[in-house]
């Protein structure tokens, strides 16, 4: 509908400017590098927030457990079993899950916070959708599964990550090279980018749909303003979905975290 609605409107006044990736990601609040990017900015001011916010939440729904518990304690506890028991406990096994099951929540709140904070007012940037912070986060789980591997078996992890059992001799040499691509280059790369993908899109859409509405509602006349009503209310519609995003790719990391823990670990590829 804005696409519809913009070009008939850009003809009046100084025309409807689209919002950019730089209008989103603000230049550093300490620029101590010589080009942009390379400074404090308020992509990492919300990534110290974000561990603030999470520590505070854990330690006050931990502080005072009870029987019965509270608001802040049943919200505690149902998302720290959620990620325990429905991926750690079902994708890893019951043997071997315990002891991921720290870095599996810490990476799940971390990632979900990070990502709403492109739904609050005021903050409205989700740290994710930096591509560093997707390739920080993805390189993190990268060398940890390989490093399992090796731990696990040992050098000959790698045969055990690139070899199949039950592939045919004459096929072995071009399924070996599709596994080493598909997980030692696309795995990691698609583990970041996914994430990193959807929350700038997602940003990029409302920031759109706001700043088409505006464009409409106050920078045009005739039936155009009309039209902007409706923007607006497609608009609060994707504000919504986006929400429904940024939870589901908090899942989605940690789910796929969780699959390549346990290809690490286990026998068998």
């Amino acid at each position: 509908m804005i696409p519809l609605a913009l070009p008939a409107a850009t003809n009046e006044s100084e025309g409807f400017i689209a919002p950019t990736i730089d209008d989103l990601h603000l230049p550093e609040i300490l620029p101590w590098g010589a080009h942009y990017g390379e400074g404090f900015g308020k992509q990492m001011l919300l990534v110290l927030l974000s561990v603030a916010l999470i520590s505070w939440f854990l330690v006050a729904a931990s502080r005072r457990r009870q029987m019965v518990p509270g608001k802040f304690q049943f919200l505690g506890e149902y998302s720290y079993n959620f990620v325990r028991n429905s991926v750690g406990k079902d994708l890893i096994g019951e043997k071997d899950f315990r002891p991921f099951v720290p870095v599996l929540v810490s990476l799940f709140f971390f990632i979900l916070v990070n990502n709403l904070f492109g739904s609050i007012p005021f903050l409205q940037l989700p740290t994710t959708s930096h591509v560093g912070t997707a390739y920080a986060l993805a390189g993190f789980v990268y060398i940890m599964w390989i490093v399992l591997g090796i731990r696990t078996h040992g050098i000959g992890y790698f045969k055990v990550a690139v070899v199949p059992s039950g592939v045919p001799k004459a096929f072995i040499v071009p399924v070996v090279i599709i596994e080493i691509v598909s997980t030692f280059l696309v795995r990691p790369l698609t583990h970041s980018l996914r994430l990193f993908a959807t929350m700038l899109a997602g940003h990029m859409i409302i920031a759109l749909a706001a700043s088409g509405s505006a464009f409409l509602l106050t920078q045009t006349s005739g039936a155009m303003p009309v039209l902007g009503v409706l923007t607006m209310a497609g608009g609060v519609g994707m504000y919504l979905f986006e929400i429904f995003i940024q939870v589901l790719q908090a899942y989605v990391f940690v789910l796929l975290t969780a699959v390549y823990i346990q290809g690490s670990i286990s026998e068998a590829h």
